[in-house]
């Protein structure tokens, strides 16, 4: 390890691919094919051809085995120096910026000078297996010492056993999906399904916006035919979206529907990351920096049963304490869009004494912030959610953000499987 002074951290810039709904524009595409092109663009944008860099930190959630060095297959497929080493990680839907904090706490310790963070997944070319039993007569089988030791387990053989075992984004000791687990939170804090279409239509319109204005047009690189995300419905309104059945809990008390939440998402993205001095070496400018990171966990078998994603509603907390900031001191809050009714319950939190007491021990609420400072060119409900791409697509668009405003401070909170949350303070 280096021990002397820390080195600020800059953001130079972003990459990724447009976000496509699962079984659409991408339905043939890998994990590794739309990592590979989210790499290239980047390479290209910021001219790293031949360059090495000091590591490159990727993820994927949906992951088939054939992946198991997916990074460092992704930048073999690049024109970044053959040298550049990279590893895989996943923490669920905060893996693509957990892989920006891995790589900013190298660069400020001095470990490298420039490194690359990011994320892919693909709902439409999720692994498929076999039962157990299956696998079973086939290890059987290939470790028998005879003819006849090799045979007898095919004799186990059914029909059953063919039947292919899907993989699931449900919680494992719940047995609840994210969308079933998100409308108890939902009940629990009261949060209506008119706010959540709300906070849907206003995601659409800035996004729609934010693309017809050009914001997008150096942060996504096209591929397979597909220009922008297609998810985007800039003509959603409130009464087509009142229309929609409750998705999770059909009966008369549910509130969430397909508007509301966000849908099955294929996509990619990346963001280069690196010291000062290194980007000026290479000529390139720096759009913001990342100061802080927090991780954070909640019981949500026991003390917290109805808050699976309000575990950053705790990190941002605690991140708050290390960078001696309130909740009101940032000038755009990019809080990642699972679910309207999760963004929703986690501001509630925040404005709540008594959570604010009890479970983040604070002797007042963290407080509201300005509405029209959230997710000011539209979030995950109308843009989509590629699991492990969501962090990456949100660094580099707040990184940007901040870059034209000429300055200002951004906080991002994402939400992830298992009860956790993964946060980070941007600055200019």
């Amino acid at each position: 390890m280096h021990y002397r002074d820390t080195r600020k951290v800059a953001i130079v810039g972003g990459n990724r691919i447009p976000f496509c709904r699962s079984y659409t524009g991408y339905v043939k595409q890998s994990n590794l094919d739309m990592m590979t092109a989210t790499l290239n663009g980047l390479v290209s944008r910021y001219k790293l051809d031949g360059l090495r860099l000091g590591d490159v930190a990727l993820g994927a959630v949906m992951k088939h085995s054939r992946d198991w060095n997916m990074a460092r297959e992704a930048v073999l497929g690049t024109k970044l120096a053959p040298e550049t080493p990279a590893y895989d990680l996943q923490r669920a839907c905060g893996t693509g910026l957990e892989a920006a904090i891995q790589v900013g706490n190298k660069i400020a310790l001095g470990q490298i000078d420039a490194g690359i963070a990011g994320g892919t997944d693909s709902v439409s070319d999720t692994p498929i297996v076999y039962p157990d039993s299956y696998r079973s007569i086939l290890l059987e089988s290939f470790v028998g010492k005879s003819t006849a030791a090799k045979l007898k387990p095919w004799l186990r053989l059914r029909p059953s056993n063919f039947k292919p075992e899907l993989p699931s984004s449900g919680e494992p000791r719940t047995g609840l999906s994210m969308g079933e687990s998100t409308e108890r939170t939902a009940k629990t804090w009261g949060i209506t399904r008119e706010a959540q279409d709300e906070l849907a239509v206003t995601s659409h319109q800035r996004a729609a916006k934010a693309w017809s204005e050009g914001f997008y047009a150096d942060l996504v690189t096209p591929f397979h035919g597909i220009e922008r995300d297609n998810n985007m419905r800039p003509d959603t309104t409130l009464e087509k979206l009142a229309k929609l059945k409750p998705a999770f809990d059909r009966s008369a008390s549910g509130t969430m529907t397909a508007g509301n939440s966000t849908p099955l998402t294929d996509g990619a993205s990346a963001v280069l990351l690196a010291s000062d001095e290194w980007a000026q070496a290479h000529n390139l400018p720096v759009q913001a920096y990342l100061r802080y990171g927090k991780v954070a966990a909640i019981d949500f078998l026991d003390t917290c049963p109805d808050g699976l994603l309000l575990a950053p509603a705790y990190a941002v907390s605690d991140m708050l304490n290390d960078a001696g900031l309130g909740l009101q001191d940032f000038d755009f809050y990019e809080i990642h869009e699972a679910f309207a009714a999760q963004t929703l319950a986690t501001l509630k939190a925040w404005e709540s004494e008594e959570f604010c007491h009890k479970e983040l021990g604070r002797t007042a609420a963290l407080g509201s912030i300005d509405r029209s400072k959230l997710n000011v060119k539209g979030g995950s409900l109308a843009m989509g959610h590629p699991f492990a791409a969501t962090g990456g697509r949100i660094l580099a668009s707040l990184a940007k953000i901040i870059h034209e405003n000429g300055g200002g401070r951004g906080l991002i909170s994402v939400c992830t499987a298992g009860g956790m949350g993964v946060t980070a303070i941007v600055e200019g």
